[in-house]
């Protein structure tokens, strides 16, 4: 059996589905739809020159790549590579043909730094390194049970803040995106980001087919969005949190657990059964919050770096 790899055509639905379905096998912590799948394509900012891949047996897709440069970081020349093969299909070479594909992509645009999440696991990890990455920063992949799990009692409001939900925002975005702008900033990573863009922000992030506002709850100082806990649901039973982010002049207060906590009270009371977030391992004051609310690790992603001669 033979293994091919070729460019992803989002608008065929067949192609859609099957990359969907593979990275929800391999990664099942992170919500993937083929609407997801088709928005994210067509979206994509043209200075990243998004090109998502995928690796095809016998017709049927088995691996996935997701493609890019990263063309809002100040540092430029940094090209990222994701690549996931379905869990009962490894084994066949629809990695190592990925990799090359993307890596091959990325240095034809003038990538200088490439990197990649692979799981923390011992094949996944020699797989990198085999090609010459080396470990970074890592992240834990996060779940909490909504259905049968116990939410601890909402914290009080801060004087001064008023709790709304993104919906509210429907009529002019913009100030959810100078929050989110201001918060990436502080984000730990191994990039650093930085929105400017506000036409491509609302096409690319407002208008993402798994954002839900009426979930997504913000805090709000004298008017102003100060924190925010983005919520992304599949239509199904799944929940996850996009970012939990608090403004620098408002660090300190709570805001972070206050919104989050909120939106998972939303969550539960309209059915949804299970939440997934995830945390950098250095993130110590969203690990606090993730633990005092009851969410437990799954698994862990290490950002390999490889640096271009």
């Amino acid at each position: 059996m033979t293994v091919l790899v070729r460019d992803l055509r989002p608008q065929v639905p067949a192609d859609a589905e099957g990359f969907a379905r593979v990275r929800r096998l391999a990664l099942p912590y992170i919500l993937f739809t083929p609407d997801s799948v088709r928005h994210t394509a067509a979206h994509v900012h043209p200075d990243a020159r998004f090109r998502p891949l995928v690796a095809e047996e016998d017709g049927e897709i088995i691996g996935t790549a997701q493609v890019h440069l990263v063309h809002d970081s100040p540092e430029p020349g940094q090209g990222v590579l994701n690549i996931y093969v379905r869990p009962d299909r490894t084994g066949r070479g629809a990695g190592r043909l990925l990799a090359r594909a993307a890596e091959e992509y990325l240095t034809d645009l003038g990538a200088t730094r490439l990197l990649a999440w692979a799981l923390d696991e011992p094949a996944n990890r020699a797989f990198a390194e085999r090609r010459g990455y080396r470990p970074g920063r890592s992240a834990d992949f996060l779940r909490l049970d909504l259905a049968h799990g116990t939410l601890p009692p909402l914290p009080g409001t801060p004087p001064g803040i008023e709790l709304r939900t993104a919906a509210d925002f429907a009529a002019d975005p913009r100030p959810l995106f100078e929050l989110d702008a201001e918060t990436v900033r502080d984000e730990p990573g191994d990039v650093d980001t930085e929105f400017s863009d506000y036409d491509a922000w609302v096409e690319e992030v407002w208008h993402h087919p798994l954002l839900h506002r009426e979930l997504t709850v913000v805090a709000c100082a004298g008017g102003r969005p100060v924190a925010f806990s983005v919520a992304y649901t599949d239509g199904g039973t799944g929940y996850s949190t996009a970012m939990t982010g608090t403004v620098r002049s408002h660090r300190g207060r709570g805001l972070a657990k206050l919104v989050k906590t909120h939106s998972l009270y939303r969550a539960r009371a309209a059915g949804l059964a299970e939440a997934f977030t995830g945390n950098d391992t250095g993130n110590g004051p969203m690990l606090a919050i993730n633990k005092w609310l009851g969410y437990e690790i799954r698994a862990r992603e290490v950002r390999y770096v490889r640096e271009l001669g």
